[in-house]
């Protein structure tokens, strides 16, 4: 091989000495797989200059993506951002995953109308300490820094702050969708919302980041992460930002806020079952964006729905089975299949029914309803929506629906109750003389 050269390593993007003609095949396929999946790019021409250099000097890009810690559980919403890290790093670059233990006690709007509560010390580290162990299901640890951005905020005196916000304009902040909007209709924005995105983007400047990743809800944040870059005399950073995958409810962006979240250390039954409730029209962004299907795969699957090749049942079946696969493993998919078609297609009970016991002599009444029951074996967060879930049909006792949301059944041993379509326990009649548990109405 010539002095100067080296050869191309395809699967790590590695060119370190290669010639120019070599370093710009590379750019321009790693620009290619970059692109893929994503919305916004500021900017690529700068990219491509940020790769060349990559390639000629044989250093990594270091690629942020943050995540604040406001719920113990990564889920699907999150996944389509690790799987462009996981491409960062087949192309040879390291990914540097910011914790916010910092911001996650200050709040953050992230476009909706009201503040994100601020959690307490305890309550973001055990949320961190969970995050940074499910992020390997899908990163490679091994091109991964986790690092947490107390270690820089927490230092900070009130001096440095105001000298970091000289560096904003309120006219600035005010650009921000979500700002703007409360701010038109009169609404409260406090001053440490309008702080929020002055960290993240600070945050970049810590790292060094050299590209940022975020959903197209954060292109304001990843933005001011430039700006901060610039005025701290910093190469500033790439924004890319990623589409929203919707939640369970089809419309709102899967949001652990909002209650519609599929987490990706789930039990497996419940993950697929999940998957089996999603609208059909919507299977065909999780295939893409959680499974990083190709354009082609994705119209090439649509197209055997639509000429009626295959039932949109089995295509959502096929998407169940290859998520779990992705996060559990082949054995938990076929499991989790098996035991839905059971339960859902053929009326059967789960192979496992969890027991719930209760007392034999329950002497106030208001704890012998059948919503009350519901409630204390956790399978409806209130009685007034186990009452609404009674009236809606959706509760059984072994094979009688019951539609009295008032109920007091007498409910025997071994007594079955289903409540949805994945909620199952069986009743187990206590000691005489235990007493009943006390439950907020």
């Amino acid at each position: 091989m010539d002095a100067g050269r080296i050869e191309i390593k395809p699967q790590s993007g590695s060119v370190r000495g290669a010639d120019t003609m070599d370093i710009e095949r590379e750019v321009e396929r790693q620009v290619e797989q970059i692109r893929l999946r994503s919305v916004d790019l500021v900017s690529e021409s700068e990219l491509r200059g940020k790769l060349a250099r990559s390639l000629r000097e044989g250093r990594p890009l270091r690629v942020k993506y943050g995540a604040d810690p406001s719920a113990p559980d990564i889920h699907l919403g999150h996944v389509v951002g690790l799987n462009k890290l996981r491409e960062f790093q087949d192309l040879g670059h390291t990914v540097v995953f910011i914790i916010g233990d910092f911001t996650g006690r200050i709040g953050d709007p992230s476009g909706r109308s009201q503040t994100r509560k601020a959690l307490s010390r305890e309550q973001v580290e055990a949320n961190a300490k969970s995050y940074r162990e499910q992020v390997f299901h899908i990163l490679n640890p091994n091109q991964t820094e986790v690092r947490f951005n107390s270690e820089w905020c927490s230092p900070m005196s009130f001096e440095e702050v105001l000298r970091l916000t000289s560096q904003v304009t309120v006219a600035q902040l005010l650009a921000r969708e979500d700002f703007s909007k409360r701010h038109v209709a009169a609404q409260p924005i406090s001053l440490v919302e309008f702080l929020y995105p002055l960290v993240q983007a600070w945050d970049s400047v810590q790292i060094q980041a050299d590209i940022e990743l975020g959903g197209t809800d954060q292109l304001f944040n990843l933005l001011l992460g430039r700006d901060l870059q610039k005025a701290s005399g910093e190469e500033p950073q790439i924004v890319l930002t990623l589409p929203l995958l919707e939640g369970l409810d089809g419309v709102q962006k899967m949001s652990k806020s909002l209650g519609n979240t599929i987490g990706v250390i789930e039990p497996p039954r419940e993950i697929f079952g999940k998957v089996m409730s999603i609208r059909d029209d919507l299977m065909w962004r999780y295939f893409e964006l959680v499974l990083a299907l190709s354009a082609g795969e994705v119209t090439s699957l649509r197209e055997e729905v639509r000429t009626g090749q295959r039932h949109p049942r089995d295509v959502k079946d096929e998407l169940g089975r290859r998520i779990v696969a992705r996060l559990a493993g082949e054995t938990a998919a076929t499991d989790a299949a098996e035991e839905f078609a059971r339960v859902f297609s053929s009326n059967e009970l789960p192979s496992t029914v969890p027991d719930f016991e209760i007392p034999r002599n329950e002497s106030c009444e208001a704890d012998r309803t059948l919503a009350a029951v519901i409630v204390r074996a956790g399978l409806a967060p209130s009685r007034s929506e186990a009452r609404r879930l009674i009236q809606a049909g959706g509760v059984r006792l072994n094979d009688d629906k019951i539609l009295d949301p008032h109920a007091v059944p007498d409910l025997p041993d071994g007594t079955i109750l289903r409540v949805g379509k994945r909620g199952f326990v069986r009743i187990r009649r206590g000691k005489s003389g235990a007493g009943p548990v006390s439950l907020q109405s």
